[in-house]
């Protein structure tokens, strides 16, 4: 699946889930353009002030939230270093 093609499913898929908001698709839309500049591998290292700056969310309790409730959501799969230095690991599903 190509990029564009992920990113339809992923939008017609939200269509429907009433529990996404602007800012998951805008932390998703993000999450998909680095995993798209690391030729579509899984898993992607990220780190929170990238991803935030792509996403344009500024409050990293908005962030924590939103990534955590796409990982809870089956979105993606989310796992936290807990380490800024280190980043930490997202697969798109």
């Amino acid at each position: 699946m190509d990029y564009f093609e992920h990113m339809n499913h992923f939008l017609e898929r939200v269509n429907h889930d009433g529990r996404i908001g602007p800012p998951h698709i805008s932390l998703y839309i993000a999450l998909l353009q680095c995993w798209s500049a690391n030729a579509f591998t899984n898993p992607v290292k990220i780190t929170r002030n990238e991803i935030m700056n792509h996403s344009k969310i500024n409050a990293k309790a908005t962030y924590h939230k939103c990534i955590k409730e796409l990982h809870n959501y089956g979105y993606i799969l989310y796992t936290p270093s807990h380490n800024s230095y280190y980043g930490s690991w997202v697969s798109l599903l």
